[in-house]
């Protein structure tokens, strides 16, 4: 990551070692150290969320990280150099941010404007919603008022937005050992607006919802389902109606008709003011997605376009093998109930699942429904949510673009 230019030590900050196996990390340009490669005895008298001085076993300087006494990430590296001011490196790094996402963002006043590690913030996560801006803080060093005061007043002066609001992950802040809090409004008046992305407005609360409000790192992806997707389409797992709407509207559309499939009747219920909006009227039906393909297979139900983006399956290790049986069970029924010439739209947002694994378990459903694929297109999330090649862990969605023969 960046160094900072002229930074010096801060008199009296903390340090500590690490072993050989966490300089390897960081010498292979990942940021994160864990708890079992780091000097325990260094740590005793460390404060929750300081910035550390990092020394190999034998002393050498690596950089500086931000210290987390209670997650198993024990230090996240901030810089390959040292660093006088938090909260005016934070500052500096929004503003790149900003002047990356001015180069590669077009067509939507709602995209991710920091991306934690991507951005060299770990921790931090900042995303624009018209003239509201969300953000979550998931770290210890994050949170300290001086950093959280500097992340305000920069976002404040690069953006002039109505309001800024603050998600909370109850469980994260919980790992964190950081004092609960609720989402809330922190700043302005305004915590709702309406946003545009590819020409389709959407509604957007920022105290409501899955993740910051919507799903981001998909608005690309929603443009290039929209140019295949033809005849009658099925949106499963469509939350508030992005991928539907998009299939109905954008560009010159090519769908006779668009049903949403949610299991969740408040995300139903705002896709259909989204459908409103954009003066369309949709079919919304409210089940559980696998039973739902299961009764619309038996019952010989055919599509042209089928788009599948369910929730993460995989959120550990522990459950990949288990996401993998699910995965393969929705494009399995998802195949057969595509005519032939038919497109496949299916996503994976689980890190765990590699892209490798994806495209196994893709395979192995086509093999098994007796179908033959070809890719259209290979994605992944959005340009605003940049992936560092050697940080995967920024790599996380998976987004298969596919024509489907018998």
């Amino acid at each position: 990551m960046p160094k900072k230019p002229g930074a010096s030590a801060r008199s009296g900050e903390p340090s500590l070692k690490i072993s050989a196996r966490g300089v390897a990390r960081l010498q292979a340009r990942h940021p994160w150290v864990y708890r079992s490669d780091v000097d325990v005895a260094g740590t005793e008298n460390i404060p929750a969320g300081s910035m550390v001085r990092v020394h190999d076993q034998r002393g050498k300087f690596l950089g500086t990280a931000l210290y987390s006494s209670s997650s198993q990430i024990a230090i996240r590296m901030i810089s390959h150099g040292s660093v006088a001011d938090l909260p005016g490196l934070v500052s500096e790094r929004i503003r790149a941010a900003i002047a990356y996402r001015k180069e590669l963002v077009s067509d939507t006043d709602a995209y991710r404007i920091v991306f934690s590690e991507a951005d060299f913030l770990p921790g931090l996560i900042i995303d624009r919603y018209n003239d509201v801006l969300s953000l979550q803080i998931l770290t210890q060093a994050m949170d300290a008022e001086p950093v959280r005061d500097a992340i305000l007043q920069t976002l404040r002066d690069g953006f002039r937005p109505l309001g800024i609001v603050e998600r909370i992950e109850a469980r994260i802040r919980e790992l964190e050992q950081l004092p609960p809090r609720a989402s809330s409004l922190l700043w302005g008046e305004k915590s709702s607006t309406e946003i545009k992305m590819n020409g389709v407005r959407f509604y957007y609360d920022g105290l409501e919802g899955q993740k910051t409000g919507a799903f981001l790192d998909q608005r690309e992806n929603y443009a290039a389902a929209a140019r295949y997707g033809h005849g009658e389409a099925l949106d499963v797992f469509c939350y508030q109606g992005a991928f539907a709407l998009h299939l109905s509207l954008q560009p010159a559309p090519k769908c006779s008709s668009v049903t949403g499939v949610d299991s969740s009747r408040p995300a139903l219920e705002m896709a259909e003011k989204n459908a409103a909006l954009n003066g369309r009227e949709l079919e919304w039906v409210e089940a559980n997605a696998f039973d739902l393909l299961r009764d619309y297979a038996a019952a010989n139900r055919r599509y042209d376009t089928v788009v599948l983006d369910p929730p993460a399956f995989a959120k550990s290790k522990r459950d990949l093998d288990k996401a993998l049986r699910g995965y393969k069970e929705l494009n399995l029924r998802a195949m057969k109930m595509l005519r032939p010439g038919g497109i496949l739209v299916t996503c994976s947002c689980s890190f765990h699942v590699s892209g490798a694994d994806f495209l196994k378990v893709v395979a192995d459903a086509a093999q098994d429904a007796h179908k033959t694929l070809r890719i259209v297109e290979n994605r992944g999330a959005a340009k605003d949510h940049p992936v560092l090649l050697n940080v995967p862990e920024t790599s996380y969605l998976q987004c298969l673009i596919m024509s489907v023969s018998d």
